[in-house]
């Protein structure tokens, strides 16, 4: 073959460049996995809450209005329904703000992993 020494040291330091890439992959595979992970289980928290506020303010609001319209059957029932379904549209409408509010503050999804994957990068640069 060749009589060169400095091929075998060469093709051991690919290897060893290729692992350590190898390895640096690996982790970052990880990290992202961890951060799947925390916004799987933060949605499916948000979600849980959001579906109790919803049937606690729904069953509230429905027997507030019947309350209401119940008391007001007499004298003003037309104005005493417009009012029950005015409050539930602007309940309807604060209750879609909000969460387009929460959608906008949620966490950037993989953040840590990109974060670290610049880092790495701006290490190779140097």
């Amino acid at each position: 073959m060749s009589d060169d020494p400095l091929a075998p040291g060469l093709f051991t330091l690919v290897r060893g460049v290729f692992a350590t890439l190898l390895q640096g992959a690996s982790l970052r595979v990880e990290l992202a996995t961890v951060e799947l992970d925390e916004q799987i289980a933060y949605a499916r928290n948000l979600l849980l809450w959001y579906l109790v506020a919803i049937i606690g303010a729904t069953l509230a609001a429905v027997f507030l209005g019947a309350a209401i319209i119940i008391a007001c059957w007499d004298h003003h029932r037309v104005l005493a329904v417009c009012g029950v379904t005015a409050a539930f549209a602007l309940c309807g409408v604060i209750g879609a703000g909000y969460v387009r509010i929460r959608l906008k503050q949620r966490p950037l999804f993989l953040a840590a992993t990109i974060g670290e994957i610049k880092r790495d990068a701006a290490a190779l640069r140097r």
